[in-house]
């Protein structure tokens, strides 16, 4: 019986983790460089480099069952851990996910649709990716980038010498440009004997780069089959355990993938107030080789990320009872700064109409009605509630 979970990482993903394993019974080893990690309040923090052996060994000899919370975990880390105790999602999900030429080659081979790709390393490569793939294209580091960093739009010709004077020295990969009618995300868990469940297709927007909202249920049945078919795909190629996330743009009907998560996503945070079983608890039970829960909505959910600070209106409750909807706050306690992940709140209701309007009013208290296309994400394109 799996008692220990050691989580290589303690940001917030973690932190999330362990308050969905601790009514579970579950006990946390988190290891992670940072001082002041967000997670070690719920667990054991061994605080030290990803590469320091003696660390990697003491959180694999202590655990009974290793994850991580975030993709840049050296790969080398977890399979040094692997060897002392099991390792899931499999390190080998690590490898492909950390550079996106790999990433993106696997799920052509695969029959996943993508956008045109090519790979960049010098001047001379750029020049022949843009004029076999076209302008616009996006110009991306094969690796580390995330939230927009580490990537260069080209809409000109003399855009090639800009973003190569940024992102040069790096290796590259050059990548279509998506004009994407909806950003939208399918994340699921995968038992270890293979049995996989889904959580509703979720529709996203975007600001900067860094995930501004989410909504589920957003899309129709037969995209939702869709997307589960592409990340069962992947899943199993992969012979996975846990939870994946599969990023995707919706352009003209069909689905295009854009990257994949190799863990519990930013995306799927609605699914702690919104869903039977929330990515946390369904990823725990994956890798403790238990039965997985239920993911449909129990209503429908959007949320909102929270960036730089706690905003002065977090924890109030008005104007619930006239909507019929309720707001959930979620605290990281990370140290303020512009631009990081902070926290998030969830909007639940009963029914479309409430969810509408109490969204509507807490963009407002937030903020950052001006800035979001709310509607666009409240659209109803034929999602149902079970």
């Amino acid at each position: 019986m799996i008692r220990t979970v050691g989580i290589l990482g303690a940001g917030q993903l973690a932190r999330m983790l362990a308050q969905a394993g601790k009514p579970m019974g579950l006990e946390f080893i988190f290891l992670d460089p940072a001082v002041d990690a967000c997670a070690a309040e719920y667990g054991e923090h061994i605080c030290a480099d990803w590469d320091d052996e003696d660390a990697l060994r003491k959180l694999g000899q202590r655990a009974d069952v290793v994850t991580f919370d975030f993709e840049n975990v050296p790969e080398s880390s977890a399979r040094l851990i692997e060897s002392l105790c099991p390792v899931f999602p499999p390190p080998r999900a690590l490898f492909k996910s950390q550079d996106r030429l790999r990433e993106k080659t696997m799920m052509q081979e695969l029959g996943i649709p993508v956008a045109p790709f090519e790979a960049v390393s010098s001047r001379p490569e750029l020049a022949a990716a843009v004029e076999k793939i076209g302008l616009p294209c996006v110009l991306k580091t094969r690796r580390f980038g995330y939230d927009g960093k580490g990537q260069q739009v080209l809409r000109f010709q003399e855009d090639m010498e800009r973003a190569w004077q940024v992102l040069g020295g790096e290796e590259l990969i050059c990548e279509g440009f998506v004009s994407f009618d909806a950003e939208c995300s399918i994340i699921a868990a995968r038992g270890a004997g293979g049995h996989t469940v889904y959580w509703p297709l979720t529709r996203n927007q975007h600001r900067d780069g860094v995930l501004a909202i989410s909504k589920a249920p957003a899309f129709s049945a037969e995209l939702q089959v869709h997307a589960e078919a592409l990340v069962r795909r992947l899943m199993d190629h992969l012979d996975y355990t846990g939870v994946l996330t599969l990023e995707l743009f919706l352009k003209d009907g069909g689905l295009l993938a854009n990257e994949i998560a190799p863990r519990v996503h930013n995306s799927g945070h609605w699914t702690i107030d919104g869903g039977c079983t929330s990515q946390f608890e369904n990823h725990l039970l994956a890798i403790c080789g238990l039965p997985l829960g239920d993911t449909q909505n129990h209503s429908p959910v959007l949320m909102f990320n929270l960036l730089g600070q706690m905003p002065a209106c977090a924890g109030e409750e008005t104007f619930e009872a006239a909507t019929n909807a309720a707001i959930h706050w979620h605290d990281y306690h990370k140290t303020p700064r512009a631009g990081r992940k902070i926290g998030h709140v969830t909007v639940t209701a009963e029914g479309e109409p409430g969810l509408r309007a109490r969204a509507a009013q807490l963009a407002a208290a937030l903020g950052v009605a001006a800035e979001l296309d709310l509607q666009s994400v409240l659209r109803d394109d034929g999602a149902r509630t079970e």
